[in-house]
């Protein structure tokens, strides 16, 4: 029980908000989202500045920047047509070869710095600097075309997610919809998941071209992952708390950009029911976009953490239609990312300017919530990661969510996680066995021995 914080302490509740206060959301870069929406003129640069300038008041930035055009230099940095460039491994020098590569990501030197946007579309390129990998061409080009047609259709009634954020109720600035292969998952996944404290509604049947590509997917992010583990993990062996079983993905979150400013804002992906270390393989379709990614830069407590939002640079990845993204272990915990705002986009032609992301996802049954944590509302609590706190940094902890639903309110629910190596909470690996449904809600359950 040593690893706990128990939910009715003072103890407890005061790290809840020390750790969520800059992990729940980060507020710095929603206010530059709404600056981004405001001035799509405008670099992330001038717009952080204005922001600091005016100690994080969007209202007072956005009226200093109303009248201000913005410098050549500082605009967007956005190419019309998205494609591919020479890679950046021929301006490196003989002594940078990849067999004196660092073996782990952490240890690599960063290629972008502070305030820079570095524009990357060679594969190796990218795998060597981000946490991710790429697979142009990934489908014959017949089947790629009838899944985007597909999903094209599908997305007309694709729907904009609902939240609060902020004591606000906001709505998702692209269209999506979530696709399961059985009733019975569709039920389950109705009826049990939550997210951003609330149920999904809009959960649908796996489409004929979802499912002919889903074993194409697997099978080449599964390559992809024993090759990171070989090539860029310290002596060869997966992250700690990575899953070794193999990713089998089981769901299909679809993402539908409708124009060159539907976006989404940096953020890392929920680990709840797809556990720590997670692997995603995320396929565009039709319009080029740019996904950015960034560095989480840990922050003392007494540090502002605006002053280092940019620390480590942007790297722009650069995803063409049939393009097949993988994002590795080390994702979700140790970066953000997102998608970036077009000034131009270079029409396709069967999409014309609409972008379809599908993102395959392994959701791991023992993270399915009838095993999980409940919060005191009887929510499946979720499992989140420390990323801007030094103390603690990397440590997994629950915590409830329901503040994040329209009209509810957070319970303030909060424990540290207790993981095994390879990922799974030890601690529940008895009652998950069972079958038997973790229940810590109200206090008056027969709590698990730990």
């Amino acid at each position: 029980m040593d690893d706990f914080l128990t939910r009715g302490t003072k103890r407890g509740r005061a790290s809840a908000q020390a750790l969520t206060s800059d992990d729940e959301e980060e507020s710095t870069d929603i206010k530059l989202a709404m600056l981004s929406s405001l001035f799509p003129n405008f670099g992330q640069e001038p717009l952080l500045e204005a922001l600091l300038a005016h100690d994080g008041s969007v209202e007072e930035a956005s009226a200093s920047l109303v009248n201000d055009e913005p410098e050549p230099s500082k605009k967007l940095r956005l190419n019309q047509v998205v494609g591919y460039q020479a890679t950046l491994r021929s301006f490196a020098s003989k002594s940078s070869s990849a067999a004196e590569r660092p073996a782990s990501p952490k240890k690599a030197k960063l290629l972008s710095k502070k305030g820079e946007t570095v524009h990357l579309y060679d594969p190796e390129d990218i795998a060597e600097n981000t946490p991710c990998s790429i697979i142009h061409n990934f489908l014959p080009p017949e089947e790629a075309n009838d899944l985007l047609r597909e999903m094209l259709d599908e997305s007309r009634s694709f729907r904009k997610i609902t939240f609060k954020l902020f004591d606000n109720i906001v709505q998702s600035p692209h269209t999506s919809s979530f696709y399961l292969a059985t009733e019975a998952e569709i039920n389950t996944q109705k009826a049990d998941y939550f997210y951003n404290g609330g149920r999904l509604k809009d959960v649908r049947r796996i489409t004929p071209q979802l499912l002919r590509v889903r074993p194409k997917v697997e099978e080449a992010v599964n390559k992809e992952i024993q090759h990171r583990i070989k090539t860029k993990y310290p002596g060869g062996k997966k992250l700690k708390y990575q899953s070794p079983d193999s990713w089998s993905p089981n769901a299909a979150f679809v993402n539908c950009y409708n124009g060159p400013q539907e976006t989404v804002g940096w953020h890392s992906d929920h680990l709840t029911y797809l556990g720590p270390r997670a692997v995603i393989g995320s396929l565009s379709l039709g319009v080029a976009r740019e996904f950015r990614v960034r560095r989480i830069v840990p922050k003392d407590a007494d540090n502002n953490p605006a002053d280092d939002l940019d620390a480590t640079g942007q790297i722009s990845i650069h995803l063409p239609h049939n393009s097949l993204l993988v994002m590795h272990a080390e994702m979700q915990e140790e970066w953000k990312h997102c998608i970036a705002p077009a000034q131009a986009i270079d029409p396709h032609p069967i999409a014309g300017n609409r972008r379809i992301n599908v993102t395959y996802r392994d959701y791991r049954a023992i993270f399915n919530p009838k095993h999980t944590l409940r919060c005191k509302c009887n929510l499946p609590a979720i499992l989140r990661t420390v990323q801007r706190k030094t103390e603690n940094h990397g440590r997994y902890f629950w915590m409830c969510h329901g503040g994040h639903s329209p009209g509810r309110e957070s319970c303030s629910f909060f424990e540290w996680a207790n993981l095994d190596d390879d990922g799974n909470p030890s601690w529940d690996m008895a009652r998950y066995k069972k079958g038997i449904k973790h229940t810590r809600c109200t206090g008056n359950e027969e709590e698990p021995s730990h």
